[in-house]
């Protein structure tokens, strides 16, 4: 009969449980994986498939009790970096979506908005087909396998250990900075075009009062803002791929490698 001691077992235990906790953090946080329509026991079995492909590579880790505090100051410290990671993707499809609430609503499509439970918010007709496309962009750009080499090769610049690495907050608060003049930048095209539009049909409104703004108004604005993102969406493209790739490098960056703190083990 096979027997296995404690420590032994605390071992297999503890290899498995800190990676696992970092990878579960990425897909808590990244796109696409942690999108509302994937059940949570196909995230959960994605997460200990990918760990246990990824665990024979890891360097030795600390022999720490799990539930000693430097266990559980390493568990909380894996998965704040898995979030930092998946979250420094997701920025890249803030952008996106800031940019088609703001040609939604330009449009006047601001009433033509229903619940998005992946935001848990409200979100327009045109967001959600931007959202699309840069999912779209992201598959074909092969996205969701460089997050996972991302997660792999950050075991080896973010190692497990007590201290081993720390979130930079100062960058990923200059990275969310850039969301908002990102996602202006994408939608400025259909932004401006639709501007001039409602300027005409003010002007128009002024000289010509007979007219009724609201019976023409509306249709002559949704035409235009339609026509203008189509004009403008192959000009997109390039621009929500460069964000893609921004968002893969980024993802490397989260974490400031620093000197590991050596403590007694248990």
């Amino acid at each position: 009969m096979v027997s296995v001691s404690s420590d032994l077992l605390q071992t297999w235990i503890i290899s498995l449980l800190w990676p696992l906790t970092r990878i579960l953090g990425v897909i808590a946080a990244a796109p696409i994986f942690n999108h509302s329509s994937i059940p949570n026991q196909v995230k959960l079995g994605l997460g200990i498939t990918l760990t246990l492909i990824i665990v024979p590579t890891l360097p030795a880790m600390p022999n720490f009790e799990i539930f000693s505090f430097q266990g559980l100051l390493i568990l909380v410290q894996q998965l704040v970096i898995g979030l930092a990671i998946g979250f420094s993707m997701r920025l890249v499809f803030s952008a996106v979506e800031l940019a088609g609430q703001l040609i939604g609503m330009s449009m006047g499509l601001g009433f033509a908005s229903f619940y998005d439970p992946q935001t848990q918010g409200q979100s327009t007709a045109v967001n959600q087909f931007l959202v699309l496309l840069s999912m779209l962009i992201f598959l074909s750009l092969d996205g969701h396998l460089l997050i996972v080499t991302a997660v792999a090769n950050s075991f080896t610049s973010m190692p497990i250990s007590v201290g081993g690495s720390s979130i930079n907050p100062m960058k990923i608060a200059l990275w969310g900075e850039t969301i908002f003049s990102a996602g202006l930048l994408l939608a400025l095209p259909a932004v401006t075009a639709l501007l001039i539009t409602n300027m005409a049909l003010g002007i128009l409104t002024k000289t010509a009062p007979q007219l009724n703004l609201f019976g023409i108004g509306f249709p002559i604005t949704l035409s235009i803002g339609f026509v203008v993102l189509a004009l403008s969406l192959p000009g997109m493209l390039k621009p929500i791929q460069n964000f893609i790739e921004q968002g893969v490098n980024n993802m490397s960056q989260v974490a400031v490698p620093t000197v590991a703190t050596t403590l007694p083990a248990k």
